[in-house]
Protein backbone atom coordinates (compact mmCIF):
# COMPACT_ATOMS: atom_id res chain seq x y z
CA UNK A 1 0.00 0.00 0.00
CA UNK A 2 1.33 3.47 -0.63
CA UNK A 3 0.78 6.65 1.03
CA UNK A 4 1.23 10.12 -0.41
CA UNK A 5 1.85 13.61 0.54
CA UNK A 6 0.52 16.53 -1.24
CA UNK A 7 3.73 18.45 0.13
CA UNK A 8 6.19 15.95 -0.83
CA UNK A 9 8.41 17.35 -3.32
CA UNK A 10 8.13 13.77 -5.45
CA UNK A 11 4.15 14.04 -5.41
CA UNK A 12 3.30 14.68 -8.79
CA UNK A 13 5.63 11.97 -9.91
CA UNK A 14 4.06 9.39 -7.60
CA UNK A 15 0.64 10.41 -8.54
CA UNK A 16 1.15 9.98 -11.78
CA UNK A 17 2.23 6.64 -11.58
CA UNK A 18 -0.47 5.79 -9.33
CA UNK A 19 -3.26 7.10 -12.44
CA UNK A 20 -0.98 5.60 -14.98
CA UNK A 21 -0.04 2.15 -13.69
CA UNK A 22 -2.48 -0.91 -15.70
CA UNK A 23 -4.26 -3.42 -13.87
CA UNK A 24 -5.98 -4.86 -17.13
CA UNK A 25 -5.46 -7.57 -19.56
CA UNK A 26 -1.93 -7.72 -21.37
CA UNK A 27 -1.33 -9.14 -25.54
CA UNK A 28 -1.23 -12.72 -24.31
CA UNK A 29 -4.42 -12.71 -23.15
CA UNK A 30 -5.59 -10.89 -26.04
CA UNK A 31 -4.15 -13.60 -28.70
CA UNK A 32 -5.63 -16.46 -26.62
CA UNK A 33 -9.11 -14.64 -26.62
CA UNK A 34 -8.76 -13.79 -30.48
CA UNK A 35 -8.24 -17.91 -30.92
CA UNK A 36 -11.28 -18.32 -28.68
CA UNK A 37 -13.69 -16.59 -30.50
CA UNK A 38 -12.11 -17.98 -34.13
CA UNK A 39 -13.20 -21.41 -32.88
CA UNK A 40 -16.41 -20.43 -31.73
CA UNK A 41 -17.19 -18.40 -35.25
CA UNK A 42 -15.65 -21.62 -37.15
CA UNK A 43 -16.70 -24.37 -35.44
CA UNK A 44 -19.94 -23.09 -33.07
CA UNK A 45 -20.97 -26.24 -31.09
CA UNK A 46 -18.16 -28.01 -30.83
CA UNK A 47 -15.67 -25.49 -29.59
CA UNK A 48 -18.46 -24.70 -26.77
CA UNK A 49 -18.05 -28.10 -25.69
CA UNK A 50 -14.21 -28.71 -26.06
CA UNK A 51 -13.93 -25.20 -24.09
CA UNK A 52 -16.32 -26.25 -21.22
CA UNK A 53 -14.96 -28.86 -20.71
CA UNK A 54 -11.62 -27.59 -20.40
CA UNK A 55 -12.23 -24.54 -18.12
CA UNK A 56 -15.16 -25.58 -16.24
CA UNK A 57 -14.96 -29.12 -16.27
CA UNK A 58 -18.30 -29.52 -17.66
CA UNK A 59 -19.42 -31.86 -20.53
CA UNK A 60 -22.30 -30.45 -22.81
CA UNK A 61 -23.96 -33.82 -24.03
CA UNK A 62 -27.94 -33.52 -23.84
CA UNK A 63 -30.05 -30.23 -24.41
CA UNK A 64 -30.58 -30.67 -20.58
CA UNK A 65 -27.15 -30.02 -20.17
CA UNK A 66 -27.12 -26.84 -22.16
CA UNK A 67 -30.12 -24.85 -20.71
CA UNK A 68 -31.35 -24.43 -17.55
CA UNK A 69 -35.31 -24.33 -18.02
CA UNK A 70 -37.34 -21.67 -16.68
CA UNK A 71 -38.81 -23.29 -14.32
CA UNK A 72 -35.47 -24.10 -12.16
CA UNK A 73 -36.04 -20.14 -11.84
CA UNK A 74 -39.37 -19.94 -10.38
CA UNK A 75 -38.37 -23.43 -7.76
CA UNK A 76 -35.15 -21.04 -6.59
CA UNK A 77 -37.31 -18.44 -6.35
CA UNK A 78 -39.55 -20.42 -3.50
CA UNK A 79 -36.96 -21.86 -1.99
CA UNK A 80 -35.50 -18.90 -1.14
CA UNK A 81 -34.99 -18.06 2.54
CA UNK A 82 -37.97 -15.26 3.54
CA UNK A 83 -35.74 -12.73 4.09
CA UNK A 84 -32.74 -13.39 1.22
CA UNK A 85 -36.19 -13.18 -1.03
CA UNK A 86 -37.41 -9.95 0.56
CA UNK A 87 -34.07 -8.49 -0.41
CA UNK A 88 -34.19 -9.42 -3.67
CA UNK A 89 -37.55 -8.33 -4.62
CA UNK A 90 -36.78 -4.93 -2.74
CA UNK A 91 -33.67 -4.91 -4.97
CA UNK A 92 -35.35 -5.76 -7.97
CA UNK A 93 -38.24 -2.99 -7.47
CA UNK A 94 -35.65 -0.26 -6.60
CA UNK A 95 -33.51 -1.12 -9.48
CA UNK A 96 -36.65 -1.07 -12.00
CA UNK A 97 -37.88 2.10 -10.46
CA UNK A 98 -34.87 3.50 -10.84
CA UNK A 99 -34.53 2.69 -14.96
CA UNK A 100 -37.73 3.13 -15.95
CA UNK A 101 -37.10 6.56 -15.36
CA UNK A 102 -34.39 6.45 -17.92
CA UNK A 103 -36.78 5.86 -20.53
CA UNK A 104 -36.33 8.54 -23.76
CA UNK A 105 -39.07 10.54 -25.14
CA UNK A 106 -39.67 9.99 -29.08
CA UNK A 107 -40.06 13.49 -30.75
CA UNK A 108 -41.93 14.40 -33.68
CA UNK A 109 -42.08 18.12 -34.58
CA UNK A 110 -42.28 21.06 -37.54
CA UNK A 111 -39.29 23.62 -37.87
CA UNK A 112 -39.33 26.86 -39.45
CA UNK A 113 -39.14 25.49 -42.49
CA UNK A 114 -41.82 23.76 -42.73
CA UNK A 115 -39.41 20.60 -42.38
CA UNK A 116 -40.94 17.57 -40.25
CA UNK A 117 -38.21 16.29 -37.92
CA UNK A 118 -38.05 13.62 -35.56
CA UNK A 119 -36.72 10.67 -33.49
CA UNK A 120 -37.64 7.28 -32.23
CA UNK A 121 -36.44 4.66 -29.81
CA UNK A 122 -36.41 1.41 -30.11
CA UNK A 123 -35.12 -1.52 -27.91
CA UNK A 124 -32.88 -4.15 -29.80
CA UNK A 125 -34.48 -7.46 -30.93
CA UNK A 126 -32.42 -9.59 -28.21
CA UNK A 127 -29.83 -8.75 -25.54
CA UNK A 128 -26.81 -11.47 -24.02
CA UNK A 129 -26.24 -10.90 -20.37
CA UNK A 130 -22.74 -11.85 -19.10
CA UNK A 131 -23.14 -13.23 -15.30
CA UNK A 132 -19.52 -14.36 -13.77
CA UNK A 133 -19.78 -17.68 -11.96
CA UNK A 134 -15.72 -17.93 -11.37
CA UNK A 135 -14.71 -16.32 -8.40
CA UNK A 136 -17.89 -15.62 -7.00
CA UNK A 137 -21.55 -15.76 -8.42
CA UNK A 138 -23.47 -11.83 -8.52
CA UNK A 139 -27.21 -12.50 -8.72
CA UNK A 140 -27.44 -8.61 -7.81
CA UNK A 141 -25.13 -8.54 -11.27
CA UNK A 142 -27.69 -10.32 -13.21
CA UNK A 143 -30.39 -8.12 -11.75
CA UNK A 144 -28.36 -5.07 -12.77
CA UNK A 145 -28.61 -6.19 -16.91
CA UNK A 146 -31.33 -7.75 -16.75
CA UNK A 147 -33.68 -5.44 -15.96
CA UNK A 148 -32.81 -2.30 -17.72
CA UNK A 149 -33.53 -4.75 -20.81
CA UNK A 150 -36.65 -5.13 -20.06
CA UNK A 151 -37.81 -1.93 -19.27
CA UNK A 152 -36.23 -0.95 -22.45
CA UNK A 153 -38.51 -3.55 -23.90
CA UNK A 154 -36.10 -6.19 -25.35
CA UNK A 155 -37.97 -9.13 -26.25
CA UNK A 156 -35.40 -12.34 -25.82
CA UNK A 157 -32.92 -11.85 -23.05
CA UNK A 158 -29.80 -14.26 -23.10
CA UNK A 159 -27.98 -14.96 -19.94
CA UNK A 160 -25.03 -16.96 -20.57
CA UNK A 161 -23.22 -17.87 -17.19
CA UNK A 162 -19.96 -20.81 -16.38
CA UNK A 163 -21.47 -23.62 -13.92
CA UNK A 164 -17.94 -25.46 -12.89
CA UNK A 165 -18.41 -28.90 -12.21
CA UNK A 166 -22.30 -28.75 -13.16
CA UNK A 167 -22.95 -26.45 -10.33
CA UNK A 168 -25.63 -23.48 -10.25
CA UNK A 169 -25.82 -20.47 -8.16
CA UNK A 170 -29.86 -21.05 -6.99
CA UNK A 171 -29.59 -17.13 -5.75
CA UNK A 172 -28.64 -16.10 -9.32
CA UNK A 173 -31.37 -18.36 -10.48
CA UNK A 174 -34.03 -16.68 -8.40
CA UNK A 175 -32.76 -13.42 -9.56
CA UNK A 176 -33.26 -14.87 -13.33
CA UNK A 177 -37.02 -15.14 -12.17
CA UNK A 178 -37.49 -11.73 -10.92
CA UNK A 179 -36.07 -10.09 -13.44
CA UNK A 180 -37.90 -12.30 -16.18
CA UNK A 181 -34.87 -13.82 -18.34
CA UNK A 182 -35.98 -15.65 -20.87
CA UNK A 183 -32.77 -18.08 -21.10
CA UNK A 184 -29.97 -19.52 -19.71
CA UNK A 185 -27.48 -20.83 -20.73
CA UNK A 186 -25.17 -23.06 -19.29
CA UNK A 187 -21.87 -21.64 -20.94
CA UNK A 188 -19.07 -18.69 -19.88
CA UNK A 189 -15.87 -17.27 -20.56
CA UNK A 190 -14.73 -16.27 -24.22
CA UNK A 191 -16.11 -18.66 -25.64
CA UNK A 192 -20.09 -17.99 -24.43
CA UNK A 193 -19.28 -14.27 -25.95
CA UNK A 194 -18.62 -15.60 -29.25
CA UNK A 195 -21.63 -17.74 -29.06
CA UNK A 196 -23.99 -14.69 -28.62
CA UNK A 197 -22.16 -12.40 -30.96
CA UNK A 198 -21.93 -15.10 -33.63
CA UNK A 199 -24.36 -17.62 -33.22
CA UNK A 200 -23.97 -21.54 -32.94
CA UNK A 201 -26.02 -24.32 -33.87
CA UNK A 202 -27.95 -24.35 -30.74
CA UNK A 203 -27.88 -21.10 -29.34
CA UNK A 204 -29.38 -17.93 -31.98
CA UNK A 205 -27.23 -14.87 -31.92
CA UNK A 206 -27.92 -11.33 -29.98
CA UNK A 207 -27.23 -7.76 -30.92
CA UNK A 208 -25.91 -6.97 -27.39
CA UNK A 209 -23.62 -8.28 -24.94
CA UNK A 210 -23.51 -6.41 -21.49
CA UNK A 211 -22.17 -7.62 -17.88
CA UNK A 212 -18.90 -7.52 -16.18
CA UNK A 213 -16.16 -10.67 -16.05
CA UNK A 214 -12.60 -11.45 -15.78
CA UNK A 215 -9.98 -10.24 -18.19
CA UNK A 216 -10.82 -12.87 -21.06
CA UNK A 217 -14.26 -11.75 -20.93
CA UNK A 218 -13.55 -8.19 -20.90
CA UNK A 219 -11.27 -8.68 -23.67
CA UNK A 220 -13.62 -10.50 -25.70
CA UNK A 221 -16.14 -7.86 -25.48
CA UNK A 222 -13.39 -5.25 -27.10
CA UNK A 223 -12.70 -7.60 -29.81
CA UNK A 224 -16.43 -8.50 -31.07
CA UNK A 225 -17.44 -5.01 -30.72
CA UNK A 226 -18.76 -3.97 -34.06
CA UNK A 227 -20.04 -7.33 -34.75
CA UNK A 228 -22.29 -6.64 -31.50
CA UNK A 229 -22.65 -3.67 -29.51
CA UNK A 230 -21.48 -3.76 -25.79
CA UNK A 231 -22.16 -1.47 -22.61
CA UNK A 232 -18.48 -1.18 -21.69
CA UNK A 233 -15.20 -2.94 -21.29
CA UNK A 234 -14.83 -3.05 -17.88
CA UNK A 235 -11.58 -3.69 -15.46
CA UNK A 236 -11.11 -4.51 -12.04
CA UNK A 237 -13.34 -2.64 -9.61
CA UNK A 238 -12.09 0.57 -7.93
CA UNK A 239 -13.22 2.90 -5.01
CA UNK A 240 -12.04 6.43 -4.13
CA UNK A 241 -13.09 7.43 0.01
CA UNK A 242 -13.01 11.43 0.04
CA UNK A 243 -13.36 11.67 3.91
CA UNK A 244 -12.17 14.20 6.10
CA UNK A 245 -11.06 13.15 10.11
CA UNK A 246 -14.41 12.98 11.04
CA UNK A 247 -15.52 10.14 10.01
CA UNK A 248 -15.36 6.39 11.80
CA UNK A 249 -12.25 4.68 10.49
CA UNK A 250 -13.95 1.34 10.72
CA UNK A 251 -16.10 2.42 8.43
CA UNK A 252 -14.09 3.68 6.08
CA UNK A 253 -11.69 1.06 6.56
CA UNK A 254 -14.33 -1.51 5.23
CA UNK A 255 -15.74 0.70 2.70
CA UNK A 256 -11.98 0.46 0.70
CA UNK A 257 -11.90 -3.17 1.51
CA UNK A 258 -15.58 -3.44 0.30
CA UNK A 259 -13.53 -3.01 -3.47
CA UNK A 260 -10.54 -5.26 -2.79
CA UNK A 261 -12.18 -8.10 -2.12
CA UNK A 262 -13.39 -8.56 -5.42
CA UNK A 263 -10.28 -9.36 -6.94
CA UNK A 264 -6.40 -9.06 -6.29
CA UNK A 265 -6.18 -6.77 -9.04
CA UNK A 266 -9.26 -4.27 -7.86
CA UNK A 267 -7.83 -0.53 -6.63
CA UNK A 268 -8.81 0.95 -2.98
CA UNK A 269 -7.75 4.82 -2.47
CA UNK A 270 -8.19 7.12 0.41
CA UNK A 271 -7.85 10.40 0.50
CA UNK A 272 -8.15 12.77 3.59
CA UNK A 273 -7.12 16.22 5.25
CA UNK A 274 -6.10 14.11 8.22
CA UNK A 275 -2.80 12.27 8.69
CA UNK A 276 -3.73 10.68 12.17
CA UNK A 277 -7.30 9.63 10.29
CA UNK A 278 -5.47 8.22 8.07
CA UNK A 279 -2.75 6.29 10.29
CA UNK A 280 -5.94 4.81 11.89
CA UNK A 281 -7.86 3.73 8.94
CA UNK A 282 -4.97 1.98 7.92
CA UNK A 283 -4.61 0.33 11.02
CA UNK A 284 -7.98 -0.84 10.60
CA UNK A 285 -7.70 -2.15 7.43
CA UNK A 286 -4.85 -4.46 8.84
CA UNK A 287 -7.21 -5.61 11.58
CA UNK A 288 -10.29 -6.15 9.49
CA UNK A 289 -8.04 -7.99 6.73
CA UNK A 290 -7.51 -10.81 9.44
CA UNK A 291 -11.14 -11.16 10.40
CA UNK A 292 -12.29 -11.05 6.56
CA UNK A 293 -12.99 -14.68 4.84
CA UNK A 294 -12.09 -13.14 0.86
CA UNK A 295 -8.93 -11.15 3.04
CA UNK A 296 -6.39 -13.04 1.11
CA UNK A 297 -7.55 -11.20 -1.87
CA UNK A 298 -8.34 -8.27 0.05
CA UNK A 299 -4.81 -8.40 1.12
CA UNK A 300 -3.42 -8.78 -2.10
CA UNK A 301 -5.54 -5.69 -3.43
CA UNK A 302 -4.64 -3.47 -1.08
CA UNK A 303 -1.08 -4.60 -0.95
CA UNK A 304 -0.16 -4.19 -4.57
CA UNK A 305 -2.76 -1.66 -5.57
CA UNK A 306 -4.26 0.34 -2.67
CA UNK A 307 -3.34 3.89 -1.58
CA UNK A 308 -3.55 6.24 1.29
CA UNK A 309 -3.37 10.29 -0.11
CA UNK A 310 -2.61 12.97 2.01
CA UNK A 311 -3.54 16.28 1.02
CA UNK A 312 -3.57 19.97 3.07
CA UNK A 313 -7.21 21.20 1.95
CA UNK A 314 -9.33 18.51 1.38
CA UNK A 315 -11.81 21.25 -0.34
CA UNK A 316 -8.98 22.70 -3.18
CA UNK A 317 -7.26 19.61 -3.96
CA UNK A 318 -9.40 16.69 -3.29
CA UNK A 319 -11.93 17.07 -6.93
CA UNK A 320 -8.46 18.00 -9.45
CA UNK A 321 -6.90 14.16 -7.86
CA UNK A 322 -10.42 12.81 -8.19
CA UNK A 323 -10.86 14.05 -11.80
CA UNK A 324 -7.48 12.75 -12.69
CA UNK A 325 -8.29 9.07 -11.29
CA UNK A 326 -11.68 9.14 -12.73
CA UNK A 327 -12.70 6.33 -10.50
CA UNK A 328 -15.92 3.66 -11.04
CA UNK A 329 -16.98 4.56 -7.35
CA UNK A 330 -16.49 8.02 -5.22
CA UNK A 331 -17.19 8.05 -1.88
CA UNK A 332 -17.86 11.33 -0.04
CA UNK A 333 -18.02 10.91 3.31
CA UNK A 334 -18.20 14.34 4.57
CA UNK A 335 -20.79 16.46 6.42
CA UNK A 336 -21.42 18.59 3.38
CA UNK A 337 -20.69 16.55 0.42
CA UNK A 338 -22.86 18.72 -2.30
CA UNK A 339 -19.91 20.94 -3.09
CA UNK A 340 -17.58 18.65 -3.96
CA UNK A 341 -20.35 16.78 -6.21
CA UNK A 342 -20.88 19.81 -8.43
CA UNK A 343 -16.43 19.96 -8.21
CA UNK A 344 -16.08 16.10 -9.27
CA UNK A 345 -16.91 15.87 -13.20
CA UNK A 346 -15.19 12.68 -13.70
CA UNK A 347 -16.77 9.29 -11.61
CA UNK A 348 -18.50 6.23 -12.73
CA UNK A 349 -21.12 6.73 -9.46
CA UNK A 350 -20.75 9.31 -6.13
CA UNK A 351 -22.05 7.94 -3.37
CA UNK A 352 -23.03 11.41 -0.98
CA UNK A 353 -22.42 11.60 2.33
CA UNK A 354 -21.16 9.38 5.86
CA UNK A 355 -24.29 7.14 5.68
CA UNK A 356 -23.73 6.12 2.24
CA UNK A 357 -21.69 3.41 1.53
CA UNK A 358 -20.53 2.15 -1.86
CA UNK A 359 -22.17 -1.48 -0.87
CA UNK A 360 -25.33 -0.23 -0.47
CA UNK A 361 -25.46 1.36 -4.36
CA UNK A 362 -23.82 -2.24 -5.25
CA UNK A 363 -27.57 -4.13 -4.57
CA UNK A 364 -30.52 -2.04 -3.50
CA UNK A 365 -30.03 1.42 -3.90
CA UNK A 366 -31.21 1.84 -7.75
CA UNK A 367 -28.56 3.28 -10.10
CA UNK A 368 -27.17 0.64 -12.21
CA UNK A 369 -23.80 -1.02 -10.75
CA UNK A 370 -22.40 -1.35 -13.98
CA UNK A 371 -19.98 1.25 -14.10
CA UNK A 372 -16.73 2.33 -15.96
CA UNK A 373 -13.16 1.40 -14.42
CA UNK A 374 -9.72 2.33 -15.49
CA UNK A 375 -10.60 5.98 -16.10
CA UNK A 376 -13.01 5.59 -18.67
CA UNK A 377 -15.28 7.50 -16.59
CA UNK A 378 -13.66 10.65 -18.28
CA UNK A 379 -15.81 9.51 -21.33
CA UNK A 380 -18.48 7.19 -20.56
CA UNK A 381 -20.72 6.32 -18.27
CA UNK A 382 -22.53 3.55 -16.58
CA UNK A 383 -25.40 0.68 -17.91
CA UNK A 384 -28.63 2.31 -18.51
CA UNK A 385 -31.86 1.13 -20.50
CA UNK A 386 -30.09 3.60 -23.34
CA UNK A 387 -28.01 0.85 -23.68
CA UNK A 388 -30.54 -1.82 -24.76
CA UNK A 389 -31.77 1.05 -27.54
CA UNK A 390 -31.35 2.72 -30.10
CA UNK A 391 -32.54 5.91 -32.04
CA UNK A 392 -33.90 5.79 -35.30
CA UNK A 393 -34.54 9.67 -36.81
CA UNK A 394 -36.85 10.23 -40.06
CA UNK A 395 -37.93 13.87 -41.61
CA UNK A 396 -40.31 14.67 -44.30
CA UNK A 397 -40.59 17.70 -46.94
CA UNK A 398 -43.32 19.05 -49.00
CA UNK A 399 -42.66 21.35 -52.26
CA UNK A 400 -42.72 24.39 -49.93
CA UNK A 401 -39.89 22.97 -47.39
CA UNK A 402 -38.03 21.65 -50.22
CA UNK A 403 -37.96 24.51 -52.13
CA UNK A 404 -36.70 26.85 -48.67
CA UNK A 405 -33.61 24.11 -48.03
CA UNK A 406 -33.12 21.83 -51.33
CA UNK A 407 -31.34 24.39 -52.93
CA UNK A 408 -28.43 24.48 -49.91
CA UNK A 409 -28.30 21.05 -50.30
CA UNK A 410 -27.51 20.98 -53.83
CA UNK A 411 -24.78 23.74 -53.82
CA UNK A 412 -22.86 21.81 -50.74
CA UNK A 413 -22.89 18.74 -53.00
CA UNK A 414 -21.54 19.84 -55.81
CA UNK A 415 -19.04 21.92 -53.37
CA UNK A 416 -18.21 18.11 -52.01
CA UNK A 417 -17.78 16.52 -55.79
CA UNK A 418 -20.78 14.62 -55.67
CA UNK A 419 -22.77 15.30 -58.51
CA UNK A 420 -25.39 12.28 -57.75
CA UNK A 421 -26.25 13.78 -54.64
CA UNK A 422 -26.80 17.07 -56.20
CA UNK A 423 -29.14 15.90 -59.34
CA UNK A 424 -31.18 14.20 -56.73
CA UNK A 425 -32.10 17.54 -55.68
CA UNK A 426 -32.11 19.41 -58.89
CA UNK A 427 -34.25 16.82 -60.60
CA UNK A 428 -37.26 17.79 -57.94
CA UNK A 429 -36.53 21.45 -58.26
CA UNK A 430 -37.59 21.01 -61.78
Amino acid sequence: MQTLSSLDPDFEKRFRRLVNARREADSDVAGQVSDILSAVKNRGDAALVEYSQRFDGYSLIDDSDWVIPRERYAQAYAELDAELREALDLAATRIRAYHEAQLPTDRDYTDDAGVRLGAIWRPVDAAGLYVPGGRAAYPSSLLMNAIPAKVAGVERTVVVTPTPKGNSNPLVLAAAHVAGVDEIWRVGGAHALGALAYGTEKIKPVDVITGPGNAYVAEAKRQLYGVVGIDMVAGPSEILVISDGKSDPDWIAADLLSQAEHDPTSQSILITDDAGFAALVEDSVAVQLSQLSTGKVAKASWDAHGAIIVVNDLESEAPPLANRLAAEHVELALDDPEPMLQSIRHAGSIFLGRMTPEAVGDYVAGPNHVLPTGRRARFSSGLSVLDFMKRTSFLGLDEASFAKIGPAAATLAHAEGLPAHAKSVELRRK
